[in-house]
């Protein structure tokens, strides 16, 4: 591949926005404070039980809040129950609310939460995520239309206390109900308006913003809500957020000032960040996995392990992590990644790892062999990704990788949101894709391959003897013993090359060092109440 005429038009972007005006920033009003915020891509939603990305959860994590919400170093505190207690096996938690309003003023009541998760668990929610919601008792059972929706393990014992009974203990819980699947929605605009509740001059929020406008491909804006709890103590007045999905635009767009934060930017230009914007670029270790999924349902191929294996290994990972991205990704030999709460200090890892890339590029010849692929019937495949940079140079590397071992690979690049949409309805071959944490335990990663697991189960894994390890781990309530189990799991699944790990993510933002209240942390979350955006004369003082 030729670095060079990919680079050329990244330097000409550059050399253009040098020769242009300064920033285009809208105004902010007399004596409020504005964040102008790059989130790399446009939401399909804002409804928190339709919602699927990171960048959507950006924006409704700001709007809305659940029991409990991230800190600055993304742990969880407590946020719309004030504190909660729990039963000596771990099943049955009971959360006292505080006094909260929705942002049209209606008082916010444990019913709302008992509403949102029987809504979540309704097929015609058609919500990706309602499988987190079968934590709570009969959840799965709901889903399936087996057990009425009064049978889950959600009950309004009066306006502020909310019980709720779990299917196994889960330690984890306060974690998991900072996720959005577990935000409360407001059924008395709800009903009223079905799925137009979600638009500006409908929108009621519970959470610090409420929902200003959203002009589609330009941005979505949204102001303080006066009725949020704890307003007094948010900062920032009005924010801006902005699809950047050009991150050298972006780049360019943060230097001049025209936003302040951009969520991302693309790791090789890591060093000359650095150089030209001192203090901009935040790294951190993140609890994300970068990983390719194959198709099982319609490709036939990808049902051999031997060719699953074969194409996994062949992958240079070094290449890609030291080589290209070079923002100190690591490559991944597993799913889960180090540092996950309540795992194994050291997991398991793909059957390969330990062999240099040339052994593992024979190995994969021979494997591919086996499986009757050679020169006179070369396997055929394509991979279909989003378009963003970082992307785009792993998968040419991939590409150059599996056409070393004999393989003919096509790319097919999309839109992020078009991407997803055919991972979804599996309209793809292989398919790359991130998982970021939705909380921060092994199960988060180990979860999606389960068998019931539903659309994120991308390659449509399905072994009952991974299903039982993770149904066996999910009853037992020691911690040490819990990660041993899921380490088993863990096993089981990449011997069994049922995804392609390719490497362990770096959380990547540019922050104009003039915001201050963002904290690097792993799980990456960086809710905006938090923030404050010093003005000239702060900075003096």
């Amino acid at each position: 591949m030729s670095l060079p005429r990919l680079i050329a038009p990244l330097l000409a972007t550059l050399a253009l926005a040098a020769c242009q005006e300064g920033p285009s920033r809208p105004p902010c009003a007399t004596g409020e404070t504005c964040l102008e915020f790059g989130n790399n891509t446009e939401p399909a939603t804002l409804d928190p039980q339709q919602s699927n990305l990171v960048d959507e959860f950006q924006v409704i994590g700001d709007l809305n809040i659940g029991l409990t919400t991230d800190a600055p170093d993304g742990t969880p505190i407590p946020a719309l129950a004030e504190r909660w207690e729990t039963t000596p096996d771990g099943l049955v938690w009971t959360f006292h609310l505080r006094e909260a309003k929705w942002s049209d003023g209606t008082p916010i009541t444990a019913d709302d939460f008992v509403y949102a998760y029987r809504r979540i668990l309704k097929p015609e929610t058609a919500s990706i995520y309602a499988y987190l919601v079968f934590l709570l008792k009969n959840g799965a059972a709901v889903n399936a239309g087996e057990a009425a929706p009064e049978a889950l393990g959600a009950r309004a014992i009066d306006l502020r206390t909310l019980e709720l009974t779990l299917e196994r203990p889960a330690p984890y819980l306060p974690e998991l109900l900072k996720h959005l699947s577990y935000f409360p929605v407001p059924r008395h605009v709800v009903e009223r308006l079905g799925d137009q509740w979600v638009q500006p001059g409908n929108y009621v929020s519970s959470g610090p913003y409420q929902l200003v406008s959203w002009r589609l491909g330009e941005y979505i804006e949204v102001k303080k809500n006066p009725r949020f709890w704890d307003a007094d103590e948010v900062c920032v007045d009005t924010i801006r957020y902005y699809p950047t999905p050009d991150a050298v635009t972006a780049e360019r767009r943060v230097a001049a000032g025209e936003l302040d934060i951009n969520t991302g930017f693309q790791s090789n230009r890591l060093s000359k960040i650095n150089e030209t914007m001192p203090g901009y670029a935040r790294t951190h270790i993140s609890l994300a996995t970068t990983y390719l999924s194959f198709n099982t349902r319609t490709v036939a191929a990808f049902r051999d392990p031997r060719v699953r294996k074969a194409l996994s290994a062949a992958i240079d990972r070094d290449f890609i992590t030291d080589k290209l991205l070079r923002a100190g990704q690591v490559p991944a030999y597993a799913f889960v990644p180090p540092g996950t709460a309540n795992y194994v200090e050291t997991g398991p890892q793909a059957s390969f790892a330990g062999l240099s890339f040339e052994d593992r590029q024979a190995l994969a010849r021979d494997l591919l062999r086996q499986a009757g692929y050679g020169p006179g019937r070369p396997l055929e495949l394509e991979i279909k990704t989003g378009n963003t940079p970082d992307t785009t140079l792993m998968m040419q590397a991939i590409q150059a990788d599996w056409q070393a071992i004999g393989v003919k690979v096509a790319l097919a690049q999309n839109e992020g949101q078009i991407a997803f949409a055919a991972y979804r309805m599996r309209d793809f071959e292989i398919g790359a894709m991130s998982w970021y944490a939705d909380y921060n335990d092994p199960l988060t990663f180990l979860e999606l391959l389960d068998s019931q697991t539903g659309a994120q189960n991308y390659g449509d894994y399905a072994n009952p003897a991974y299903d039982a390890l993770l149904a066996e781990a999910a009853a037992e309530p020691d911690l040490a013993a819990r990660a041993a189990i899921l380490a088993r799991a863990e096993a089981l699944m990449l011997a069994e090359d049922a995804l392609i790990p390719v490497l362990f993510v770096v959380n990547k933002a540019l922050v104009n060092p003039k915001v201050g209240g963002w904290v690097d942390n792993i799980a990456n979350f960086h809710r905006s109440r938090w923030l404050c955006v010093n003005t000239p004369a702060d900075s003096a003082s």
